[in-house]
């Protein structure tokens, strides 16, 4: 079961991620990095009784230690709380009639702190928009912790909803400054300083942090950029579901210096794990304290294995137990190799099953195409199947299997030999 700081999470906490609907998503307001992640946990905890229940209530520690605070300071989460239901939630998209419905809502209707416990409520419009299943975005809330500016955090929201259209298409700037937070800013009205403050750092933190990568794109009208669109692709470094937000080498100063250094996030977590925070911070200041040092994952793999101090010039000689371990490692090291090699070739094979099932669904006609869908959904016998299968269609990786075995009857091209 999940814990957050020896805490058992029950319930909605225990899943990794948020559905947030598109009008949630475009809500702007000028929302701290800590609003914006308060706001995402509240919805978390609150989404499987969002329709039925008019009231919510999480421990407040616990909520606390999910956004990454002091869990004493209540001060500052009373502040964060009395943000969301100040900041107004405004929605502008079609009904389930096809007619426009436009809303407007405070983020919170209520909020209160009492006995440890947080409890808050939705307005009963935005609360059934937050739930409508048919429009959202997943918001991973490990990937939500990685982010340390609002903006950042801001863009990803905006930007993840569309990673499989491949583009947000193009917002006008008032449009992007608002969904930023930053309208109303005469700074931010040159677009000099938009892109310098706002758009470059924000893109930076959402391609480091984040399971996309997105690129931005201008239009000009004249001489003057007057829109801008983001080109999104799935970012092959940082998978969603390979995030292990449990350890905490990631979160520490010394795993941030040695990813400055170059290294690997495999190498640096092993040395870490292997060495603690301390030997691998003072082995690092080496490398600060040495000139010309050309290959960095080589000096401080020597200065961590063979133990020579920053008084020392260059390494000791190694000891028999210290070979010993270095083989150890490598022939540890080699393993994994294997292993990610294996993973490689597993998504190759993934992938290019996933083409030949988009390839046969892309000659198949409309109606035979609805046809098919419902017939595949018909086959799954778990709601999370279906779930998965909803939102992702022929893309789901979750039924990738039954996927291929589905579309292996329906056309003779495709092979089901072998599948996993």
């Amino acid at each position: 079961m999940a814990q957050v700081a020896g805490k058992q999470l029950t319930g909605a906490l225990k899943r990794n991620s948020v559905k947030k609907n598109v009008a949630a998503i475009h809500v702007s307001g000028k929302l701290t990095l800590l609003q914006r992640k308060l706001s995402n946990v509240l919805l978390l905890n609150a989404y499987d009784t969002l329709i039925t229940q008019q009231k919510h209530t999480i421990d407040a520690r616990t909520l606390a230690m999910m956004i990454g605070y002091n869990s004493n300071d209540m001060k500052t989460l009373q502040g964060a709380l009395r943000g969301l239901a100040e900041t107004v939630a405004e929605w502008d998209m079609l009904d389930d009639r096809g007619r426009q419905e436009w809303g407007v809502s405070a983020l919170l209707s209520y909020a209160k702190l009492r006995g440890g416990v947080c409890e808050y409520a939705y307005s009963p419009a935005l609360a059934e928009k937050l739930h409508d299943p048919k429009v959202f975005a997943l918001i991973n809330l490990n990937i939500q912790k990685r982010f340390t500016s609002g903006h950042g955090l801001a863009l990803y929201e905006n930007c993840y909803r569309f990673v499989r259209t491949g583009s947000t298409g193009w917002w006008s700037l008032e449009t992007f400054r608002r969904l930023m937070g930053i309208d109303g800013s005469a700074y931010y009205e040159t677009f000099k300083h938009l892109n310098a403050k706002i758009i470059k750092p924000a893109v930076e933190e959402v391609n480091r942090n984040s399971n996309i990568e997105v690129t931005p794109e201008f239009s000009k009208k004249g001489r003057a950029v007057s829109e801008i669109r983001f080109a999104i692709r799935e970012n092959p470094q940082l998978p969603m579901f390979e995030i292990d937000d449990d350890d905490a080498a990631r979160g520490s100063a010394v795993y941030g210096a040695l990813m400055a250094q170059g290294i690997s996030d495999r190498l640096a977590r092993q040395w870490i794990a292997e060495h603690g925070e301390r030997a691998v911070t003072e082995k690092l200041s080496l490398v600060v304290r040495q000139k010309n040092v050309k290959n960095p994952a080589g000096y401080l793999r020597s200065a961590l294995e063979n133990g020579y101090g920053i008084s020392e010039a260059k390494p000791s000689e190694p000891s028999p137990e210290a070979v010993a371990a270095r083989a150890a490692r490598d022939a540890a090291n080699a393993r994994a190799a294997e292993q990610e090699d294996a993973r490689a070739a597993e998504k190759a094979e993934r992938k290019r099953r996933f083409a030949q099932v988009q390839d046969a669904v892309s000659r198949r006609n409309p109606t035979q195409r609805d046809a098919d869908r419902q017939l595949f959904l018909s086959s799954l016998t778990s709601d999370l199947e279906r779930e998965e299968f909803q939102r992702h269609g022929w893309s789901s990786a979750l039924n990738a299997a039954e996927i291929y075995r589905f579309w292996c009857e329906i056309s003779p091209d495709l092979s089901d030999d072998d599948i996993a």
